[in-house]
């Protein structure tokens, strides 16, 4: 699909039916951000793409392939995963953690009130999303954390990172399964107890 000649979709063909779905950006990005969120499950995730994202859930024979498409869709029609703060594996950005960054970076490069923009397709906002003024703050906020997670920072921007603190991290994505999750718990509490038992026998 061309985006400068072709209509952006606002449904998507999932084996013989056509599904609409919610193109404007404010309910993407919701998705977007269950996906950051590690407190939630993949199982989770998968039906917040399909509950959010189609206007009407789809049939139960069409789900698997609803969620791939709605997938495909939200990363801009691309079939494989296209993580836009990923640069060499590296996470860089955060929908959530940056967003008055994100925010004010529209305003400054593109003019564009994000808060009183009646509607704007999920696909429009990545196109100039990613067409944000490398004088932004965000931008900026990006280039530093790259260099400094490549270890191409100078001995300043290191000290301007650690100066930055909170609003220079950004959280790793947990891509664990339940079961992974609940082990690790487990380890951890086996862990604590040892160090208990440790600390009331010494004491």
């Amino acid at each position: 699909m061309n985006i400068l000649t072709d209509r952006l979709p606002t449904a998507i063909r999932v084996n013989s039916r056509i599904y609409e779905v919610n193109s404007d950006f404010r309910d993407c990005l919701r998705i977007i951000l269950a996906f950051e969120d590690n407190e939630l499950t993949a199982s989770e995730k998968s039906v917040i793409v399909l509950d959010s994202l189609y206007q009407e859930r789809p049939a139960d024979e069409d789900l698997r392939e609803a969620l791939r498409q709605g997938v495909r869709f939200l990363n801009g029609g691309d079939d494989e995963s296209s993580d836009q703060d990923v640069s060499d594996g590296l996470r860089l950005f955060s929908f959530a953690k940056d967003a008055r960054f994100i925010f004010a970076a529209f305003q400054q490069t593109h003019g564009i009130d994000l808060q009183n923009t009646q509607y704007l397709h999920w696909w429009q906002f990545m196109t100039l999303f990613m067409d944000l003024g490398a004088d932004t703050l965000f931008c900026n906020l990006v280039g530093l954390r790259k260099r400094v997670k490549t270890g191409k920072a100078s001995k300043e921007e290191r000290k301007v990172a650690r100066e930055m603190g909170e609003v220079f991290s950004v959280p790793e994505i947990d891509t664990r399964t339940l079961d992974e999750k609940e082990r690790e718990r487990e380890f951890m509490r086996l862990i604590e107890e040892a160090r208990q038992a440790k600390k009331e026998k010494v004491s």
